[in-house]
């Protein structure tokens, strides 16, 4: 893989997790019981979070660093979930849209200025940012299909 084809992917996998959610009113952005007691708004700022992760951390792996363990300072990534979505459970629905187009953007360009070589092998740089990004998009694009599928089947 080359950083072309890594953003190929990631670009792809973030549309479908668009895709999952177009057309949705704001009133059904907002509505719980999509991931447990999440939103659809929950859920975008939650991928947001995990972007903003990438973004922190990832230049500290190219330095040859480690960034620090969640379990050691969160208790863990459920711990780091939990803190994380209630302090973004006081975004309003229009600030969870902007804080993801203007993350997503910071993290394209992030990974257009990054050295070619942390994407032709498997890299410490190239395995964080697929665990926060393309292959994380997917599991909630899933959920949000498989949700709007039961809620469409309450309608009947």
């Amino acid at each position: 893989m080359d950083r072309q084809n890594l953003l190929t992917r990631l670009q792809s996998a973030w549309h479908d997790l668009e895709q999952a959610y177009v057309g949705l009113s704001d009133s059904e952005m907002m509505r719980p019981g999509v991931t447990g007691d999440w939103s659809v708004r929950d859920i975008l700022a939650h991928v947001t979070t995990w972007e903003q992760e990438a973004l922190k951390h990832l230049p500290t792996i190219l330095e040859g660093g480690k960034p620090p363990r969640y379990l050691a300072t969160h208790g863990g990534i459920n711990g780091f979930n939990r803190i994380m979505t209630k302090q973004k459970s006081r975004l309003t629905l229009e600030e969870v849209r902007e804080d993801a187009e203007e993350t997503h953007q910071r993290l394209i360009r992030y990974i257009e200025s990054a050295p070619e070589k942390e994407f032709r092998t498997e890299t410490r740089f190239r395995h964080r940012l697929r665990l926060d990004t393309y292959s994380h998009y997917p599991k909630h694009a899933e959920a949000i299909r498989k949700w709007r599928k039961q809620q469409d089947g309450n309608k009947e």
